[in-house]
């Protein structure tokens, strides 16, 4: 490990998994009509190579979990990395419907393992005082990646580089950052927490001393914390249905809720709702979606600076009465007004709903689940939380197009079912999310510790 490394150099590649899950989930959204002219694909086929990266993805979330409980973060960044640049690479070089799928499939393990890697190993790196804000540059590099592939696609459109079609070129750039991935894996240290379970302390101090030369924290008395919790007795997997049952049931109805508000309706089908909805030429449409697409990074932005000033409950509460809201008038507002007069006011609301997501829902979902878990089950807590997000991903993605036609092409359909999640999330926070914020992961596992041992004193 190189000891010289700065905090800015680990934090940023540390997360950009994230950049590679938001672009190559971005990416397909201007390729899949080329791929679709140039395979001579149906509708249906076109929709599962879409998907099919969503049940990579799911695959790849429960499986990396146990793995990176056994043999670390660092390692199966790596082996995520390369999962990457072979999937990226193979997605260029198809030619036809199996070889793309079969790409996608790999691509989609890979962005499933970093979505549930990436989270814990920033929470696990991070000073408890900071760990929001460092935690949601997971989800900035997944906006920055949807932008990049927004880009990505205006860029190479009707460009057939080197006689190679322009749609290869979009889905061959995401070989850039797989390989910023590749190196930074190799550079980045091993989680200190993960150190510190194998008994490695020597090399857990060191690497807390790397991360904590700039904030004046104490490295000794972290480790000293950290073996505290290191030491607790082991329960297995066991223990992910005692101690840690609260924070599963959290992780899964955050990560769901996150998908069930529609978020990735609007990512991956905007351009879409403007052509059918609103009748709007497909070159407008794209920009469009850029345009909601810079809306997504620059408040993800904010989120980041302002994610540890005030607690995670009082951001999701915040989000979820935007979103309710914004969701709410736009569904009333199609069913009530003409087509024409209906267009600005929904592009308006959509950029609001995006503000009260990315604010909120967009970071906190994914810091969550990197933090409430305790050591021992953190990978495949984590693994199930992110397992969660692509399961209700794919709902979705696969249901969105299918309930647009059924509201006979009024957005306002889909929209008021996403306004129903939207207020269901408020339940959820107020009751069952705890709060978080400014405790160190030591702290939050010896609550949830203590929290199970007076449940089960009341059982007696």
């Amino acid at each position: 490990m190189n000891r010289h490394l700065s905090t800015f150099f680990i934090f940023t590649f540390g997360a950009l998994g994230g950049l590679l899950f938001g672009f190559d989930t971005g990416i397909i959204s201007g390729a899949s009509p080329l791929i679709e002219h140039n395979f001579s694909l149906n509708i249906a086929q076109t929709g599962f190579i879409t998907s099919s990266v969503l049940i990579g993805s799911s695959v790849g979330a429960l499986g990396v979990g146990p793995l990176a409980d056994r043999y670390g973060r660092k390692r199966l960044l790596i082996l995520a990395a390369i999962m990457f640049l072979l999937g990226s690479s193979l997605s260029m070089v198809a030619v036809g419907f199996w070889s793309m799928v079969i790409a996608r499939i790999i691509l989609g393990l890979a962005v499933g393992s970093a979505s549930a890697l990436t989270p814990a190993y920033l929470a696990e790196l991070a000073p408890a005082e900071r760990r929001g804000s460092l935690g949601t540059l997971f989800q900035l590099m997944i906006t920055l990646g949807i932008l990049l592939a927004y880009v990505s696609n205006l860029g190479f459109l009707h460009h057939n580089l080197l006689g190679v079609r322009d749609w290869r070129w979009m889905l061959g750039s995401a070989l850039i950052p797989a390989a910023l991935l590749l190196i930074g894996g190799l550079l980045l240290p091993e989680s200190p927490r993960f150190l510190a379970e194998q008994g490695k302390n020597d090399e857990a101090l060191s690497v807390l001393k790397m991360l904590r030369k700039s904030s004046g924290d104490d490295p000794k008395k972290e480790l000293a914390d950290i073996q505290v919790v290191a030491n607790q007795p082991k329960g297995g997997l066991k223990e992910l249905f005692t101690v840690a049952r609260p924070a599963v049931v959290v992780a899964v109805g955050i990560m769901l809720l996150q998908q069930l508000v529609g978020i990735n309706s609007v990512i991956y089908f905007l351009p879409q709702v403007f052509i059918k909805g609103f009748g709007f030429p497909e070159g407008s449409a794209i920009w469009i979606s850029v345009g909601i697409g810079i809306v997504n990074f620059v408040v993800t932005v904010l989120a980041t600076f302002i994610m540890d000033k005030f607690n995670r409950k009082t951001f999701l509460m915040f989000g979820s009465i935007v979103m309710a809201v914004s969701l709410g008038i736009l569904a009333v507002m199609n069913f009530t007004m003409n087509v024409q007069t209906a267009a600005v006011p929904t592009m308006i609301l959509i950029a609001i709903y995006i503000f009260g997501f990315a604010i909120s829902w967009g970071p906190i979902a994914w810091v969550t689940i990197g933090e409430i878990f305790p050591l021992s089950v953190r990978g495949i807590g984590s693994s199930i939380g992110s397992a969660a997000n692509w399961i209700g991903n794919f709902l979705v993605s696969q249901f969105f197009l299918v309930m647009l036609a059924y509201f006979h092409n009024n957005v306002g359909g889909p929209f008021a079912v996403f306004a129903v999640f939207a207020v269901l999330s408020m339940f959820f926070v107020h009751y069952l999310v705890p709060e978080t914020r400014g405790k160190s992961l030591e702290e939050i596992e010896m609550e949830l510790r203590h929290n199970d041992k007076q449940a089960e004193m009341s059982d007696k």
